[in-house]
């Protein structure tokens, strides 16, 4: 029979407890490098590039995927194997897929110079059937879906706002002569989405309102960093999150909202905090090309990626998370083995908690700090950083020298968060 143990905290009695602390950090630290392996697996099947994935919150393990050729796979991230695959054809040419959206009710639509509508069975999953074409005078360059609602914005020449019931759109916004090249709804307001155009600038529309609500144009479109806006006020970045040392070309927010990855056409993904300037974590594989698309798993629990070599991969979004393996058994053999998160006891749970505190604890200090923040990183990446960073000091110096040779408040400091914005129209 157990015995409970009482101990007496009392500083004076235990004059090593912070050493002791700090070695548990130190090796806390050292035992999440030794157990990072964030590569699960990946889905092959396509044969083009993989351009776009897409969704449902509805559902845990299905998520959609469309390639240059035009083909549109759906996959069971399970057991790492598409279920269904289907290619548009258009009566004048060859659709690419490079956009998808997932819709509730389960609706899927891609995009060309038309938009498609696809139904797919909620238990089934791979009973898809076409329900309607959508063609309008402009070429779609994007399509994004309301999460509730019968609505579905496209991109293009224009923004415009269809119903599934229309073969019209049911409204229209246009801002300048650009293309607009990105659209997305806000998940918390269904009547709020925000779009992106080929002149850098970010524009925010109010489907209550007749016209659009206000438009950001910056400096820089390719400047390897990402920004984070406070959509109430837009003259200032919240935060700017750096690392990347390519384009980024795509982004996506976990389901709670705290962090978000982002894949780039360096050849990685990096995991940021919402309000971190700095990535926690870095994936790359050596086949591994130019990521076009990331997303996250609707549990928060893995990351989803599609690149130029037509592989999508599976990652997990805690590297050092352990896995246990599923056998799946059909007439006496094992036909697939689906990885799946641990289960684990309450002792072992609260232990991983102790070290992780520990670690928290102690994070400051040089030792558990340089090991917390190594990374392995590929040769050209490397290279390429160190070359960016010499870049970026060069400038400031330079900046500081014509500021020490210039009148007394002529060349005012920018603030990084300031530096990139040029003007906020309403």
């Amino acid at each position: 029979m157990c015995q409970r143990v009482f101990r007496n905290f009392d500083p004076s009695l235990r004059t090593q407890e912070k050493a002791v602390e700090y070695v548990r950090a130190l090796n806390a630290a050292k035992m999440e490098k030794i157990f990072a392996r964030p590569f699960v697996g990946a889905m092959d099947g396509h044969i083009d590039s993989v351009s776009c994935m897409a969704k449902n919150p509805n559902h845990l393990k299905g998520i959609f995927s469309g390639s240059m050729d035009g083909d549109i796979r759906l996959w069971d991230i399970a057991s790492r194997y598409y279920l269904q695959h289907l290619t548009p054809y258009s009566a004048s040419h060859h659709v690419i897929a490079d956009n998808l959206s997932v819709s509730w009710p389960p609706r899927c639509c891609t995009w060309s110079d038309s938009v498609y509508r696809w139904t797919y069975s909620c238990i089934m999953w791979y009973r898809l059937h076409q329900l309607a074409a959508y063609v309008w005078k402009n070429a779609f360059w994007a399509v994004d879906h309301q999460c509730d609602g019968n609505l579905f914005a496209t991109a293009g020449a224009q923004v415009d706002i269809w119903d599934h019931n229309r073969s019209q759109p049911v409204n229209s916004f246009e801002w300048g002569k650009d293309t607009v090249i990105s659209v997305r709804f806000n998940p918390g307001e269904p009547n709020v989405l925000a779009t992106s155009a080929n002149d850098r600038s970010i524009a925010i529309y109010d489907l209550r309102m007749s016209s659009p609500t206000t438009k950001l144009i910056m400096r820089a479109n390719e400047d390897c960093s990402c920004y984070s806006y406070d959509a109430r006020k837009l003259d200032e970045a919240k935060c700017v999150h750096k690392d990347h040392v390519s384009a980024v070309m795509d982004i996506d927010y976990s389901p709670t909202g705290r962090e978000f990855v982002t894949g780039s056409y360096d050849r990685t993904i990096r995991i940021f905090q919402y309000n971190g300037g700095h990535s926690r974590e870095i994936y790359h594989t050596k086949r591994m090309q130019r990521v076009f698309c990331v997303k996250f798993s609707c549990d928060g629990s893995y990351v989803i990626s599609g690149s130029d070599d037509a592989n999508l991969r599976l990652w997990k979004a805690n590297a050092s998370e352990q896995l246990g393996v599923i056998l799946l058994y059909q007439s006496g053999c094992i036909i697939t083995r689906i990885p799946t998160l641990l289960q684990l006891l309450p002792r072992e749970r609260k232990n991983h908690e102790y070290r992780e505190a520990v670690k928290n604890r102690y994070k400051h200090l040089p030792e558990v700090k340089r090991i917390v923040r190594h990374r392995h990183l590929l040769k050209p990446i490397f290279k390429a950083s160190a070359l960016r960073r010499i870049m970026i000091d060069a400038e400031r110096k330079k900046d500081e020298r014509r500021r020490a040779h210039s009148a007394p408040g002529s060349i005012p400091r920018e603030s990084i968060r300031k530096k990139r914005i040029i003007k906020e129209i309403e």
